[in-house]
């Protein structure tokens, strides 16, 4: 096993993206590759496309599983306002991976409230760190033909930060996704290393 400084990993997106398996097949792989991992979800509406909440903790020895604000080493957001909502909990100088996704509330439909635009997010992480990465795993997961991989090709961009191996990654999705759609799951994730690979760092 290779020795890891501890990572505080907060997953951020709406009900019904797959936030909540993305972080069940994170944990997994961390467990899977030797470490110690904690994890706790909250689910705030989720069935009404609800703010959904996971934090991670991955180490060599992890005690507790909730991260405090300001300590996150890795924000991964599903959705652009979720980013801005939990962008608090970053570490100054860590990194966010944000899907290229807006999902506006109902307030912003009523006019009551405005859906902030990218220049305006990006700006808003900027005070905090110069390591922002967008990524259009939406339209990506369904160029692949199925809208649903959006969690595992999320889990890929997150991959080129983290110590564990591929084939790990692999295992861990095998066990948490159907036979039947574990291969467009497995190109899912590859396009997510891909994209991470490729996009300009904000």
């Amino acid at each position: 096993m290779k020795t890891v400084k501890k990572q505080d990993i907060l997953m951020t997106g709406v009900g019904g993206q797959g936030t909540i398996l993305a972080s069940d097949i994170l944990g997994e792989a961390a467990l899977l590759a030797g470490y110690d991992i904690k994890k706790t979800d909250t689910l705030g509406m989720a069935q009404r496309g609800g703010s959904v909440i996971s934090h991670i903790r991955i180490g060599d020895h992890v005690y507790a599983p909730l991260i405090a604000e300001g300590d996150v080493d890795i924000l991964i957001a599903f959705e652009k306002l979720e980013a801005i909502r939990w962008c608090t909990y970053l570490r100054t100088g860590g990194i966010a991976i944000i899907n290229n996704l807006a999902m506006p509330p109902l307030s912003v439909g009523l006019g009551t409230s405005k859906y902030p635009d990218d220049k305006e997010i990006l700006a808003v992480f900027k005070k905090i760190t110069n390591h922002v990465y967008f990524v259009d795993g939406t339209s990506r997961a369904q160029q692949l033909g199925d809208a649903r991989t959006l969690n595992t090709l999320m889990m890929g961009c997150i991959s080129t930060f983290l110590p564990i191996d591929i084939p790990i990654w692999k295992e861990a999705i095998a066990h948490r996704i159907p036979a039947k759609i574990r291969e467009i799951n497995f190109r899912a994730f590859d396009e997510g290393r891909e994209a991470l690979a490729h996009v300009n760092i904000g």
